[in-house]
């Protein structure tokens, strides 16, 4: 089979999971008349997606495309494979079926490391009493009004992009549309809608901070999903049609998670916590960013316990409160929060995905700096932007850098 076959197969049959999967496709930008036509097509059987799934892996050694394409297109199949299995319900370990759809094996966090971190807040966290009290506190001091989240949208948004723009470089005629939403399972959501134009819904249900918001739309927004989007359809999309479709639950989304809660870092960098609080001074909100900042980099070292809390549900048995329980304990989180968390485990279209925000940051932070030929972070982070690039690839490149 020619490239050109192949790769039109490949994005046919992810729009074909997507009738059996709804939201499996979470964008396309490709033609509207063969999203149209697929969606006229008899429902598909699951079993037959991943007979083709095969076939079509089968067939990537002789089509003459080149080895990081060959790559992608191997782990994206793979995953279909396994999502098809799973649809169709075939027998197969959670642990199994994360391996597939990410190329990362989820495993449990270090107590000791919790431990630790929980001195450090104690040691950070201003007032009397339990860590959680005070974490609470500075919580419910940093809470947005209802009324403000749209107009704090736009103000972080606009500072956001500038220094994207300026940093990265985005297409001139890029948008991003802010909606605000109730009832969903995530706090946000990149829709990229095509033509270099995204929708984000927040959702209003998650009671937003000042000090949380920037974090947000970097990971959404700038440099997040929409500059990867963005970047990536001004760039290889135009060479490699495969990347006109993104789908969840594949290994692609390892690293856009990733390098999204990371968009902070690398658009802003140390500093983000003063600079988000002069955003927010203009608007009349006092935010505390020195302390947001120090307590951001203790709280990043507790994102495994969210998928403690994942394999505790999908592949130990435990309870969804041995699981809320968990996320109370070590989070220092609310019930209404954890509660929130443990249904987006639960959706049958999220309930793995947990696994792309911790392994995405703990894969991406050690190959953003660990670089021996000392690149910038900030070309090593528009690599990332610009090239289709999986897991299994930057492992082998973390290990060759280690290589004497």
């Amino acid at each position: 089979m020619d490239s050109a076959r192949l790769v039109s197969d490949y994005v046919r049959l992810g729009l074909r999971f997507d009738r059996l999967h709804p939201g499996l496709v979470d964008s396309y930008a490709g033609d509207p008349g063969l999203r149209l036509r697929v969606r006229h097509e008899p429902r598909p059987d699951p079993l037959r997606l991943v007979a083709r799934a095969r076939e079509l892996r089968e067939e990537l050694g002789g089509c003459g495309l080149a080895e990081p394409r060959r790559r992608f297109l191997d782990a994206q199949l793979t995953a279909l494979e396994a999502i098809g299995l799973r649809i169709a319900g075939r027998e197969m370990s959670f642990t199994a079926e994360v391996r597939a759809c990410f190329q990362v094996g989820p495993v449990l966090g270090d107590p000791d490391e919790y431990r630790e971190a929980h001195r450090e807040l104690d040691a950070l966290l201003p007032g009397t009493g339990s860590p959680a009290d005070r974490l609470a506190a500075v919580r419910r001091r940093d809470r947005l009004p209802p009324e403000r989240l749209e107009v704090c949208l736009d103000a972080v948004s606009g500072a956001l992009r500038s220094r994207v723009r300026a940093r990265f470089g985005l297409p001139v005629q890029e948008r991003v549309r802010y909606r605000i939403v109730t009832d969903r399972p995530w706090s946000g959501f990149n829709e990229y809608l095509g033509g270099f134009r995204s929708r984000v819904s927040v959702n209003a249900d998650i009671g937003h901070r000042a000090s949380t918001l920037p974090q947000l739309i970097a990971h959404e927004s700038y440099p997040g999903h929409h500059t990867e989007h963005c970047r990536k359809a001004a760039g290889i999309a135009r060479t490699q049609p495969e990347q006109a479709i993104f789908l969840v639950n594949t290994p692609q989304c390892v690293l856009a998670e990733g390098l999204a809660d990371l968009g902070l870092h690398a658009a802003v960098g140390e500093g983000w916590g003063s600079w988000a609080a002069e955003i927010f001074a203009d608007l009349g909100i006092a935010v505390d960013g020195e302390l947001a900042e120090r307590l951001e980099a203790v709280l990043v070292r507790l994102l495994p316990v969210r998928q403690d809390a994942m394999l505790m549900l999908h592949s130990r048995g435990r309870s969804e409160q041995d699981a809320i329980d968990h996320l109370r304990r070590w989070l220092l989180m609310p019930e209404g929060r954890a509660r929130h968390l443990v249904g987006f485990m639960r959706d049958p279209l999220w309930r793995a995905y947990t696994t792309t925000y911790v392994e995405g940051v703990r894969l991406l932070r050690r190959w953003l700096s660990d670089d021996p030929d000392r690149t910038s972070s900030a070309d090593r982070y528009r690599r990332l932007l610009d090239e289709a690039l999986v897991p299994e690839v930057l492992r082998a490149e973390i290990t060759a850098r280690s290589r004497p």
